[in-house]
């Protein structure tokens, strides 16, 4: 087969002349390929800046030209939340200064989370272009406080989580008292650490100083200031309670104090009517002394 020569400046033959592409033919860009592409572009010139570092102004100027290309928060993905509003989280995370992404101060917007009342803690993460990764850990309510005729559950710091629907703890124990909340931690260990644990109400903290517990039953039991004899006596007391025929709770007392050592001073009506009767024993002895 034999070569076709062309002479200079002759036109080449029709076949071998490439035929205009057609606007049918063309490739299409598609909007998320642009986006990708600015994208792209936009974390190559990201990363250059961090790498050389830029005068504040430049990178506040940059900053801003990303958020116009649409790297703004626009989106918050959130996990975790059950007793915290959503609303008020949401509210918490766009409170910043600015909405850009790399404007967005992630340990600060940790820090807003953190100060909502069922928050313990947060983790936040971008996600480019425009979305915030956030997945919160709430706090767990332990007892219900009781300060100034006002309910409100608490955790284990003392921190009042809420004061709305409060029935849904209802089994919790009960902490009275200016004072108690912050204290919250001993007076659960104090309850845990006796048998009748179960038969408590609730716990008043008294003086900003000890603790008198309140029993399902009725009565009350005033313990010692320190919490090692505080316990010492209320472990004696549930000794106490479980000898004898009759329980020393169920009604037959009103009030029993344990604050001396070695001693324990009770009130109630079976203390009336031991007294009655060793008063009249008394009088029958005398009178039969007189005859």
């Amino acid at each position: 087969m034999t070569a076709a020569v062309l002479k200079r400046g002759a036109r080449p033959p029709k076949a071998a002349q490439k035929r205009p592409m057609r606007r049918a033919e063309m490739p299409k860009i598609s909007r998320q390929q642009v986006a990708l592409g600015t994208g792209v572009v936009l974390a190559i010139a990201l990363a250059v800046m961090i790498a050389i570092g830029v005068p504040q102004r430049i990178w506040a100027g940059f900053v801003e030209w990303t958020a116009a290309q649409g790297w703004e928060v626009r989106h918050v993905e959130l996990t975790g939340a059950r007793e915290q509003e959503r609303l008020a989280i949401y509210a918490a995370v766009l409170n910043g200064p600015s909405n850009a992404m790399l404007a967005t101060d992630l340990d600060d917007v940790r820090d807003r989370l953190r100060a909502l009342p069922w928050l313990a803690d947060a983790s936040v993460q971008r996600r480019l272009p425009d979305t915030l990764v956030i997945e919160v850990k709430e706090r767990k309510p332990v007892a219900l406080w009781q300060y100034r005729q006002r309910l409100a559950a608490i955790d284990i710091t003392g921190r009042v989580l809420t004061r709305d629907r409060l029935e849904r703890w209802n089994d919790l124990p009960i902490l009275v008292g200016a004072g108690a909340n912050a204290r919250v931690r001993d007076a659960l260990q104090l309850i845990a650490a006796t048998p009748l644990g179960r038969d408590v109400n609730a716990a008043v903290f008294v003086g900003g100083r000890r603790w008198d517990l309140k029993f399902k039953s009725g009565e009350t039991l005033a313990l010692p200031d320190q919490p090692g004899q505080a316990k010492a006596a209320l472990a004696s007391f549930a000794r106490l309670d479980g000898q004898g025929p009759e329980r020393l709770l169920g009604g037959r007392f009103t009030r029993f104090d344990l604050r001396l050592p070695g001693r324990m001073i009770v009130a109630g009506p079976a203390v009336a009517e031991t007294l009655a009767e060793a008063e009249k024993a008394r009088r029958a002895a005398a009178q039969a002394q007189k005859i």
